[in-house]
């Protein structure tokens, strides 16, 4: 399901397939699709379209470097 709504928003995918690879070993791909498609569900209406992808890029960046950070402190 992830999949297909990812699919039918352009800002979605470029944003997803970006990040994917830059926290690829590190997070997996439906992580990163969810917290994009989250992202992308909070920023609905709150702001002008021509500023959605480069929002929805750092606010998605931002959920997965905190996902991230709060891997590593439960690990270590």
């Amino acid at each position: 399901m992830t999949v297909e709504v990812e699919r039918s928003d352009r800002h979605v995918m470029e944003v997803t397939n970006g990040l994917a690879a830059e926290f690829s070993g590190v997070l997996a791909r439906p992580v990163v699709s969810k917290t994009v498609l989250d992202a992308r569900r909070d920023l609905e209406g709150q702001i002008v379209p021509e500023a959605l992808s480069e929002m929805l890029h750092q606010l998605a960046r931002h959920r997965l470097g905190n996902l991230c950070g709060a891997r590593k402190a439960s690990v270590g």
